[in-house]
């Protein structure tokens, strides 16, 4: 047994749903890690931009927000059971897609495979978090922050796992068979939860209906999922279904029905809850928490799914590799301390927000000035201090606020912070890499070296940033193979074969990086404000404490 988990469930087989969840998850952070450890294959291969490797990875959390919000609706209505196995056979069909593409098919054909692949395989992660966080919730009443995040350290756990597998089998394996890897841990989670009796929620339990429970939500908590609804119709899937992406779909013709179509989704999710709600606004708490989330959305996940790729240009692949996991080893080790915080040091879930959040600022500027190995392990460390309690501590001051939301908002939270990353911070982080690098070459007099070496096409981010043109990914890859080749081999600079335009590549890839990078820490400030308000509030009205469902005020 782990240190700090005790016998605190609400039902017999509370361990074996922790373990199983725990597991769920984990197989969700092997495939993500081993996705990031591809983006350099997939560009040598398929020579796609660093935004279009953004797409692919955005479409790893975007399917995740449909999971989670449909899971969460349903899930008391049709059973934890069904939604486990759908969610099994999707993690199934998502690697028949992702491992379809061939070597010779077009970039056009590998991008939409890879980018379908991965909406499916968080489709499905999503669907299990809409069992996992509730039942937990359900399961361990009495100390939810500490199990929830006990839950939730199975992520950390996947990535390590996913990574370690990159380092040490890298070169051993095709990239088909290191990604297909994460079906392991798929079919040990399909084990556990096999054959178990299920909690019902608190809500659920007192026999509130749908509309009941999504009061607190309301139309101001919904109008924050239809905005990031109508981003992913028109930016993804108008642009995937139209064989278009970026800045040139906008300004196509076939972007202006997809407007109106994706529209008409957002406006028709606020609508329905506001119908089913009897027009209830919703709470302003609900409605600050979920902008919080979708802030964390794009700063964990959307900075995690790129970290690796960003150290890696900054030092070499293999050390960025070994950044993210020591990251992840620390997240996960961390997340079994919440406890330990709470109690000892007195932390309110807020408080411990907030510190968090003056961690990742700290770590996010440390990390784009590093220059070695040594001094990268202390940046990512307070990094890793910082975005350790973000997503499960907020998953638990909902459970412990808003009872009565039941397994709905939770559910619609995890899909406002997975959707924000799929449209806003995955795509976003690439377009910035892209953009900066770019502006480098271009401040450093060396446009020529752009010119003959540019990307099949812009990149650009939302309609709204300008476009710019990025470098080849498959000649960038290229150039940075024979400089850490070089390096290891300690090569003289006389006597190295790259040419002026490669060396100039390389360099203009690491400005790019640390412009990211620091461009990544206004996030938490953001956040930073958020739970600095909150703290304030709490404090006028006696202090933070978990509430019942009979406390909350009608």
């Amino acid at each position: 047994m782990i240190s700090g988990i005790s016998n605190e469930g609400s039902v017999p087989n509370a361990k074996r749903l922790l373990w199983a969840g725990f597991m769920a998850i984990l197989a969700a952070g092997v495939g993500f890690a081993l996705r990031n450890g591809l983006t350099g294959e997939w560009k040598t291969l398929f020579g796609f931009t660093d935004g279009q490797v953004g797409l692919i990875g955005g479409a790893g959390f975007s399917g995740f927000c449909f999971g989670i919000i449909v899971g969460g609706v349903v899930v008391d209505k049709i059973g934890y059971g069904k939604l486990v196995a759908a969610a099994f056979a999707l993690h199934v069909l998502s690697a028949v897609v992702t491992l379809s593409p061939a070597p010779d098919v077009t970039q056009a054909t590998a991008f939409n495979l890879l980018f379908c692949g991965s909406f499916i395989f968080a489709l499905a992660n999503g669907t299990l978090e809409a069992v996992a966080n509730p039942l937990i919730a359900t399961a361990f009443p009495k100390n939810r922050t500490h199990y929830l995040n006990i839950l939730h350290a199975s992520w950390p756990a996947g990535m390590i796992l996913g990574a370690l597998i990159t380092l040490f089998l890298g070169d051993a394996l095709s990239w088909k068979m290191k990604l297909g890897l994460y079906l392991i841990p798929t079919v040990i989670y399909g084990f556990l939860f096999f054959g178990q009796s299920f909690p019902k929620s608190e809500a659920s339990s007192k026999g509130l209906s749908l509309g009941q429970m999504m009061k607190d939500v309301g139309i101001m908590g919904a109008s924050i999922v239809g905005i990031l609804l109508f981003l992913f119709f028109r930016d993804s899937l108008g642009g995937i279904l139209g064989g278009i992406t970026g800045n040139e779909f906008f300004n196509s013709q076939k972007s202006q029905s997809w407007v109106i179509i994706s529209a008409c989704v957002g406006i028709g999710f606020v609508a329905w809850v506001a119908v089913i709600t009897q027009f209830a606004l919703g709470h302003w708490m609900i409605f600050t928490l979920f902008i919080a989330h979708a802030i964390i959305g794009s700063l964990e996940l959307g900075t995690d799914s790129w970290i690796e790729n960003i150290n890696g240009s900054i030092l070499t692949e293999k050390q960025g590799t070994i950044l993210f996991i020591f990251a992840s080893v620390m997240m996960f080790s961390l997340r079994f301390c919440s406890h330990w915080i709470e109690s000892t040091l007195k932390l309110s879930p807020i408080a411990i927000l907030f510190t968090c959040s003056i961690f990742a600022i700290v770590g996010l500027l440390a990390c784009s000035t590093v220059t070695t190995l040594g001094v990268a392990f202390g940046a990512v460390l307070l990094y890793s201090i910082g975005k350790t309690f973000f997503w499960p501590t907020m998953l638990a001051v909902v459970g412990d606020r808003f009872p009565r939301t039941g397994a709905v908002a939770m559910s619609i939270m995890g899909g406002i912070g997975m959707l924000s990353v799929g449209q806003i911070g995955g795509p976003g982080l690439g377009y910035a890499k892209d953009r900066f690098a770019a502006e480098h070459l271009e401040q450093k007099g060396q446009k020529a070296v752009l010119e003959a070496n540019k990307a099949e096409r812009p990149s650009g981010l939302l309609g709204l940033f300008k476009e710019v043109t990025p470098l080849d990914g498959a000649k960038m890859q290229a150039a940075r193979n024979l400089a850490e080749k070089e390096k290891r081999e300690n090569i003289l600079p006389e006597q190295s074969k790259l040419t002026p335009d490669q060396k100039a590549m390389v360099e203009a890839n690491i400005a790019g990086a640390r412009k990211t990078l620091k461009a990544d820490a206004a996030l938490p400030v953001g956040m930073a404000a958020i739970y600095l308000l909150l703290m304030l509030y709490f404090k006028s009205v006696g202090g933070y404490k978990p509430v019942k469902i009979e406390e909350q005020a009608s």
